[in-house]
């Protein structure tokens, strides 16, 4: 039989697969706790919010509200990083019960003197817990229950307020009943928001034909800086495979000269824990990472757990492939694709734990070099519960590490990666492109369980994508893509420099670069400037300095009557920063509607005066009115506007 409890606790939220994961959050955000509790008859209910973080033993406490229906809630900061438990608990308030019941009887004139002695036994129970003024307070409350003579000031004194919020503030938690615990991730604000820029180390060299360094590549350091970016995410840098290495176009046949794909890791000078001896040294890769911190930008390095034909594994760890009975393996196949110069590992190898290990080792060694973000190359071809495993084991020694699942896959594979522990998953972005879809797309990731463990990152374009709305696409379309990224995720990435120079020529029916950088080394003129590079800059300057631009979850689309006009309302928790966001999705024509501003969501009425400041060419117009009329041109087809009320 088990404890007698009334109170019933049901429905408790923020919570994924009923607490079997933990939801993630970043220092200083807030988790809002919900839950339905409910006790047979009518008492009176109280419920509180626990929460402790991993390295605390003492619970802190946060009381619960009553909204409607049994629904209850309230609200805690996480300014730690690490793991935080929290739990509801409710119980039958009888102090505040009796207090209910005895005014009741008081305003239907009814006599309490037996009530007031009742009171006597919550007032005794508490003593001992209240401050100096309201214990005094008690006292004479003490005395006054049990003096008939002062009976008109008991019932006075029993009605107050201030009895109530001592009672409120002390709780009886007779038979009180908790939850289950629930956990809360807290990473490092880079998390939530982040602005990566993608580029090749060697097609960095200022001289064409030339492959590049990573001293080149901190020549181009201050460049991404500049544009508000604050990642810099490198492709593999390791040996490439020689043995069935592909040529340019990803051709089945490299001729001399041609370098391969830097996904075909593994070669006669190394494997993972090795560096590309054509980009230089470790030390010089060391050189770049410091570079890279003194411009206040990370590199993130690609995680790519596959070999090339020649990789050291294969000859020392044979069992970590799948051999055919004609002693080949099978390379690496994602039809129609096909990576002849790539061996997929063999996961369900009986050296597994060899393996696992290998693989947490390659980790810890860039993670010693000064590397604390790792983008995965397809995540959803290796086991969920090995990313469980290994990301549990880097965050317990390096918690500020961040891990970007690469996987644009089915749907649910990709929700369960982010909940086996990824920090942020790549999405569907690129191949939204009306405004149905766009919201339809940003509202699932919102307003459904996903915005408690699944951060999205936004990109346009990257190497294995040159979506088709880009191909030939002209500066205005680029413009587009890279404001709806901006604004509506908060991180965001570019496979750059062939975005920012609209490089978008592919091959023939396919969402593939033509000349992909992939398989050739490309050589740019970094110096160029061009409009879509200013304005790139210049939105990534109003993230860095809008913090409701910093999350991805606040954002409410607004009504504006044209399907070719977008319109959304974002804000930080507290709303002490409101962004308003029009953006046509016309890279041709111009466009116009009248869009509804959310007047009660911004804390305003109909009349007053809305300073609207366009952040991108520091305009300002004042609304006044629910209802205002907005026109759009391809040559800046966006607004940001920063509410000032």
């Amino acid at each position: 039989m088990q404890d007698q409890k009334r109170v019933v606790i049901d429905y408790v939220s923020p919570s994924v697969n009923c607490g079997d994961f933990y939801i993630k959050r970043v220092v200083n955000e807030i988790v809002n706790v919900g839950a339905h509790i409910m006790a047979d008859g009518h008492d009176v209910l109280g419920a509180s919010v626990l929460y402790k973080h991993e390295k605390s033993k003492k619970w802190n406490e946060i009381r619960m509200g009553l909204l409607s229906n049994d629904e209850w809630q309230a609200s805690f900061s996480v300014e730690k990083q690490g793991f935080y438990s929290y739990k509801v608990q409710a119980w039958v308030d009888y102090a505040l019960n009796w207090r209910y019941g005895l005014i009741r009887k008081i305003n239907d004139g009814q006599h309490v003197v037996s009530e007031l002695l009742e009171g006597v036994q919550f007032i005794e129970a508490i003593l001992d817990k209240v401050n100096v003024e309201d214990k005094i307070y008690l006292e004479h409350l003490h005395r006054i229950f049990q003096n008939e003579n002062d009976y008109g000031e008991a019932i006075t004194e029993a009605s107050t307020d201030r009895l109530y919020q001592i009672f409120y503030a002390n709780p009886i938690k007779i038979l009180d009943n908790s939850s289950k615990e629930y956990q809360v991730y807290v990473d490092r604000k880079k998390a939530r928001f982040s602005t990566w820029y993608e580029f090749f180390p060697r097609s960095a060299s200022e001289h064409e034909g030339v492959h590049g360094t990573f001293k080149d590549c901190e020549r181009l350091l201050p460049r991404v800086k500049n544009m508000g970016f604050d990642v810099v995410y490198l492709p593999p840098i390791h040996p490439i495979g020689e043995v069935n290495r592909k040529g340019k176009n990803n051709t089945t046949e490299a001729k001399e000269g041609d370098v391969g794909s830097t996904w075909g890791v593994g070669s006669q000078y190394g494997g993972h824990k090795d560096i590309h001896p054509q980009l230089g040294s470790l030390d010089d890769f060391k050189s770049l990472i410091q570079k890279a911190k003194e411009n206040n930008l990370e590199i993130a390095m690609d995680y790519a757990l596959q070999a090339a034909p020649d990789h050291p594994w294969v000859k020392d760890h044979p069992k970590w492939f799948k051999w055919r009975p004609d002693g080949t393996v099978q390379y690496a196949e994602n039809p129609p694709k096909k990576y002849q110069d790539i061996l997929p590992i063999y996961w369900e190898s009986e050296d597994y734990k060899a393996l696992w290990h290998e693989c947490l080792d390659i980790l810890m060694h860039w993670i010693d070099c000064g590397i604390n973000i790792f983008r995965v190359d397809n995540p959803h071809t290796k086991p969920f519960y090995f990313w469980n495993w290994i990301i549990s084991e880097v965050k317990a020694k390096h918690p500020d590490v961040i891990f970007l699942a690469e996987a644009f896959t089915a749907p649910k594979v990709m929700q369960q990666l982010a909940k086996q522990g990824y920090t942020q998953s790549y999405t569907y972005f690129t191949w939204r492109e009306s405004k149905h879809e766009i919201i339809e797309y940003v509202e699932e990731l919102t307003t459904s369980e996903l915005s408690e463990y699944m951060q999205p990152n936004f990109w346009p374009n990257t190497p294995d994508i040159n979506p088709y709305h880009l191909q030939g696409a002209n500066e205005s379309k680029h413009i587009q893509r890279y404001a709806l990224a901006a604004t509506l995720s908060s991180s965001i990435g570019i496979y750059g420099p062939v975005f920012e120079y609209m490089l978008s020529n592919s091959l023939l029916g396919k969402e593939e670069y033509l000349n992909s950088e992939k398989f050739q080394i490309t050589h740019y003129d970094w110096e160029i400037q061009n409009k879509l590079i200013n304005v790139i800059a210049k939105i990534n300057y109003i993230r860095h300095n809008n913090p409701a631009l910093q999350q991805t979850n606040n954002i409410k689309f607004c009504h504006i009557g044209n399907d070719n006009l977008l319109a959304f309302y974002k804000w930080n928790d507290d709303r002490t920063n409101q962004i308003f966001v029009i953006i046509s999705l016309d890279h041709h024509n111009s466009q116009q509607g009248t869009v509804q501003v959310p007047l009660h969501d911004i804390g305003v009425h109909h009349g007053h005066n809305l300073e609207m400041h366009d952040l991108i060419t520091d305009s300002r117009y004042n609304w006044n009115s629910e209802w205002c009329y907005v026109e759009l041109h391809p040559t800046m087809p966006f607004h940001i506007f920063k509410i000032n009320k």
